[in-house]
């Protein structure tokens, strides 16, 4: 009995000195593991005297409750402790001022394309999109560009390797998958990803371009200044001079390119003329009953120009110094 009482003293005082669970686990085993104090007194009961067993029996039995009560009791205030630290450690000063979280913002590029897609919408345009990756008859065939035609040097682009693919190199193959499938009268905006291999200050191989098209029995080249004096207005929120000069395009006779006076001359803004009539004819469309109108121009030049931005690739560089102006 007096072993028993000594084991459960000595036992008692280093689960109580416990650090951390992994001594108190040595401390278990010591004690009360297989091979541990407490289980040799258990097995030594058959070398006392038959009538001294059951006492001695039931004081360790005892002594093995009051142990696993009190390991059980040091290792629930151990967590208590770990977590009270960790809690500690990690807590938060609800006094100080909020860091606050920065509110996302549109790309000035994207701001640009919605902000056309609205004003032409409100005039009547509908929205038409089409694929990036297209094969040669919508970006070049129909639009009255075979193969060799040497308008194709303005639009050298990417191919897809062993197959008959390209990037698109303008938005103009919407505008021949739309007609093909909605007879006119008809009027669309398309805006988009174009790829040409161009880089320096003022290109990119890959950009945005905003297309527009009118076809009517009675479109004309009157109709079609009237429209893109009217977008250029709101466009820059005040009314802008426009110079529009002859030019040449396959899918469109005649042609002009459309100047804008700024403070330091003209600068050029897009293209457009008249659809030509063999671009009607190849989606089926009577050209002696119809005729129709396009437009485009690069996403990038108008938002150059509305906010004084003189180096295109600074739209692709996601500086955010740059980007929060934006925003």
């Amino acid at each position: 009995m007096h072993d028993v009482a000594n084991l459960v003293q000595r036992a008692t005082a280093e689960i109580a000195a416990a650090r951390d669970v992994k001594t108190l686990e040595a401390a278990r085993t010591r004690f009360l593991g297989r091979k541990g104090e407490l289980t040799a007194l258990l097995k030594s009961l058959g070398t006392l005297p038959e009538a001294d067993r059951p006492a001695a029996g039931e004081a360790i039995n005892d002594a093995k409750t009051r142990l696993h009560a009190a390991i059980e009791h040091r290792r629930t205030a151990l967590e208590q402790e770990r977590i009270d630290a960790r809690l500690s450690a990690e807590r938060v000063d609800v006094t100080l001022p909020g860091r606050g979280q920065r509110h996302g913002g549109l790309h000035p590029v994207t701001q640009t394309l919605e902000l056309v897609e609205d004003l032409f919408t409100q005039i009547g345009f509908a929205i038409a999109d089409g694929p990036e990756i297209e094969n040669d008859y919508y970006n070049f065939e129909a639009l009255n560009i075979p193969a060799q035609h040497p308008a194709r040097a303005m639009h050298d682009t990417f191919y897809l390797r062993d197959h008959p693919l390209l990037l698109r190199t303008h938005t103009s193959n919407v505008q021949i998958r739309y007609m093909q499938h909605h007879p006119p009268p008809l009027r669309i905006i398309s805006t988009g990803r174009v790829y040409r291999c161009d880089s320096d200050m003022t290109h990119t191989p890959m950009f945005h371009q905003i297309e527009g098209l009118v076809v009517d029995e009675d479109s004309s080249f009157a109709d079609l200044k009237g429209v893109l004096e009217d977008f250029v207005a709101h466009f820059f929120g005040r009314p802008v001079e426009l110079r529009f000069r002859p030019s040449y395009f396959p899918f469109t006779e005649p042609s002009a390119e459309v100047d804008i006076r700024g403070e330091s001359g003209w600068l050029e803004i897009l293209g457009c003329g008249m659809v030509h009539p063999r671009v009607l004819e190849n989606v089926g469309i009577d050209s002696e009953r119809f005729t129709g109108f396009a437009f485009g121009m690069g996403a990038e030049r108008l938002a150059m120009l509305k906010y004084g931005i003189n180096d295109l690739r600074i739209f692709f560089e996601n500086d955010l110094r740059f980007l929060r102006q934006f925003g």
